[in-house]
């Protein structure tokens, strides 16, 4: 590869790390400023970025965030090593302690995805495997995510978050839904009472780095007939101290 193929190469990706990194959509003149790129070779770099599916422009077309092509990568970059890895072990370990499947998660948009999951060894199970999605606003895992994210951020998602009914308690109210977020957001805590999935409960924690970002959700999930909210309440403390572990296998984020 020429030094001329390869400068434009590295350009290309400190785009990408750029926008990957922000905590909101960025304009052409952020990510100039991030890069130190002049205006014809950042607009020519965004453009081949967007039509590669690896970033994506806002409607209003000022902005430019993480496409689609780069939102697949990255999850399967975090899933790929979890089921022999470090974070796997961790959640093994947790379920030997709580006695419930727990499982790891991060948002994929507008949806909770599973990294990772270990199931209890009990004769009823939750289906849900890696790669699994769920709406956002129906779990404990999408709703502390969505809380916890940086307010612009939240904004834009929850404007066109389709606020799907599941059961009886899921939260359809706008209103509403803004409320929990803040009651999650001071508590550092989220619950699932049968939002989802009738005759289930969850309790997530936040998976939380020195530099206070979240990159995942750590979350027990059990049906109410072993498990009671409550209970699952109960193991708040195993789930702070394995997202505590957990946050270590983070550090690249």
């Amino acid at each position: 590869m020429s030094s001329e193929r390869t400068s434009a190469t590295l350009r290309a990706i400190a785009v990408l790390e750029t926008v990957a990194a922000a905590n909101a959509p960025l304009t052409l003149i952020e990510i100039m400023a991030a890069t130190a790129l002049a205006k014809p070779t950042a607009h020519r770099i965004l453009a081949l970025l967007v039509e590669a599916g690896l970033l994506a422009r806002e409607p209003a077309g000022k902005h430019y965030t993480p496409g689609p092509r780069l939102s697949s990568l990255s999850l399967r970059v975090l899933a790929g090593s979890t089921w022999n890895g470090a974070r796997h072990a961790i959640l093994k370990s947790l379920v030997r302690q709580v006695g419930e499947t727990c499982n790891l998660t991060t948002l994929d948009g507008a949806e909770v995805v599973y990294l990772d999951r270990v199931e209890a060894q009990w004769p009823l199970r939750l289906n849900f495997s890696s790669g699994s999605h769920v709406p956002a606003h129906a779990c404990a895992s999408g709703k502390l995510l969505l809380a916890l994210m940086p307010a612009r951020e939240r904004r834009r998602i929850l404007a066109a978050l389709p606020l799907e009914r599941f059961t009886g308690t899921t939260l359809t109210d706008p209103q509403a839904l803004a409320e929990e977020l803040g009651r999650i957001r001071r508590a550092r805590l989220s619950t699932d009472n049968q939002e989802y999935l009738s005759g289930t409960v969850c309790v997530a924690v936040p998976v939380e780095d020195e530099t206070h970002r979240v990159p995942a959700a750590l979350a027990v999930h059990a049906p109410q007939s072993r498990m009671s909210l409550e209970q699952a309440l109960d193991q708040v403390p195993a789930l702070r101290d394995a997202a505590t572990q957990l946050a270590r296998t983070f550090a690249w984020a």
